[in-house]
């Protein structure tokens, strides 16, 4: 079997084991969710509905103000209580729409099948696909109509499916391709239709031979989809690597993928558009990883847009410590919360929980010149230099001779360095830097 992959990254612990067997559950219901007017890049939403209004289940409750938004809807239904300002997963403050589940899940009218789906024109689709508030489910959460509409004369050659999943404890999208392999596959042929590329594929590390085998299965009728098999390799999952890896092609500095003719979506976003597509749909829910060494029952959800980590996390048993620490995300790339009460959104890919060792962060050291940042960097930057302009200020040397901004954070860097240098941290100081440089 071939596999391929991209040049430089490294290999990390996985930790997938604690949930990777076992099925997904259903999320029992909360009473109240809380449900962020922002949640994908670009503009927030404006609440469409006031206090003490009724609501059902995926009726729209935020709409957009931009073509790069998505429109939200309820994840169930019930009665609105407040608009108050909460703990978002970024780290921000937002505005939300805190919701009283009724938990009888009344659904809008407009949530049905659709009688003929394969007869739906390319426009249909699109407008499905803004409709439903689709966004990128693998984490940056960026407007999926937007992806699907480029601008004229630029030719769209691949659709790729991200699941790779390469960060370590996470296994939502593994669960996902196992348990709704068919939806994903149908909603890759729905893209296809959108976007009018020829060519689909599907993108999946060797350590899910399962999914491989299942997905190759469901592929099987359809000539124009293929499964690619990639080495199990950090970060294989970030989006100029895939494509570097699936295609050949190299997405240019400061370039798109719509620049090589790819387009890149996550499996999960697949799946919603087949949702949408053929049932009307709405992006309510989402699957959702709650692991760690520190959380009693780890596993898989499928659980409603608006659900707090705190009840995620009691519903896998609770916390196993009393000194936690909480990542929205993964090990690797995501955000460490100071608080459970935060609310899941259409980019929570996981919920982490891990025991505060309390220990001291380690004390960094003089580069030692191993060059080992610079063998496992995707982006074949340099990150010893990044950082020494860093500290001496020198953000137009950083931007215009470096290429800073070509960093895609994975923290490859970081997790090498014998010298135990935060190199990701000063290479983000060193990016606001240049932006601020710019702004003034």
């Amino acid at each position: 079997m071939k596999k391929v992959t991209f040049m430089g990254g490294t290999h990390v612990d996985s930790f997938k084991e604690l949930t990777s067997t076992y099925e997904s559950k259903k999320a029992v219901p909360p009473d109240f969710v809380y449900i962020p007017l922002s949640q994908h890049i670009g503009a927030p939403c404006e609440a469409n509905l006031c206090v003490g209004d009724e609501v059902l289940m995926g009726q729209e409750i935020g709409k957009t103000l931009g073509f790069v938004s998505a429109p939200i809807h309820s994840s169930v239904s019930g009665k609105v209580v407040s608009i108050e300002k909460k703990a978002h997963p970024t780290g921000r403050f937002v505005n939300c729409i805190v919701i009283e589940n009724d938990k009888q899940d009344t659904m809008v009218a407009s949530i049905k099948p659709e009688e003929n789906p394969e007869s739906l024109t390319r426009e249909q689709i699109i407008k499905k696909v803004l409709d439903a508030g689709i966004v990128g489910l693998g984490g940056a959460a960026f407007p999926t109509h937007v992806k699907y509409t480029p601008p004229e004369q630029t030719n769209i050659d691949y659709i790729i499916l991200n699941g790779i999943e390469c960060e370590p404890f996470i296994t939502a999208d593994h669960r996902l391709m196992l348990e709704y392999s068919e939806p994903i596959v149908k909603g890759l042929g729905y893209i296809l239709k959108a976007t009018g590329a020829k060519k689909g594929i599907v993108a999946i590390e060797d350590n899910k031979m399962d999914a491989i085998e299942k997905l190759t299965q469901c592929c099987a009728e359809f000539s124009e989809i293929d499964v690619v098999v990639c080495k199990e390799k950090y970060p294989q999952g970030s989006e100029k690597q895939l494509i570097y890896a699936v295609t050949g092609r190299e997405v240019p500095v400061g370039g798109l993928p719509l620049d090589v003719g790819v387009i890149v979506n996550n499996v999960g976003t697949a799946k919603a558009v087949c949702d949408a597509v053929e049932d009307n749909m709405p992006l309510i829910e989402r699957m959702i990883t709650v692991s760690g060494n520190s959380v009693d029952t780890p596993g898989n959800y499928v659980a409603k847009i608006g659900t707090l980590f705190s009840d995620l996390i009691n519903q896998s048993g609770g916390y196993t410590e009393e000194n936690n620490k909480i990542l929205s995300g993964g090990l690797m790339m995501g955000k460490s919360m100071y608080s459970d009460e935060v609310p899941i959104t259409k980019g929570t890919s996981a919920i982490l929980v891990l025991k505060d060792e309390g220990q001291e962060l380690p004390k960094e050291h003089t580069c030692v010149r191993c060059a080992k940042c610079v063998d496992v960097c995707p982006a074949f930057l340099e990150p010893t230099r990044l950082v020494v302009l860093t500290k001496t200020k020198e953000f137009t040397r950083l931007d215009e001779e470096q290429n800073i901004m070509s960093c895609i954070e994975c923290g490859s860097c970081s997790y090498v360095c014998p010298a135990n240098i935060p190199l990701l941290e000063y290479i983000r100081l060193g990016k606001q830097g240049v932006i601020k440089s710019k702004k003034k």
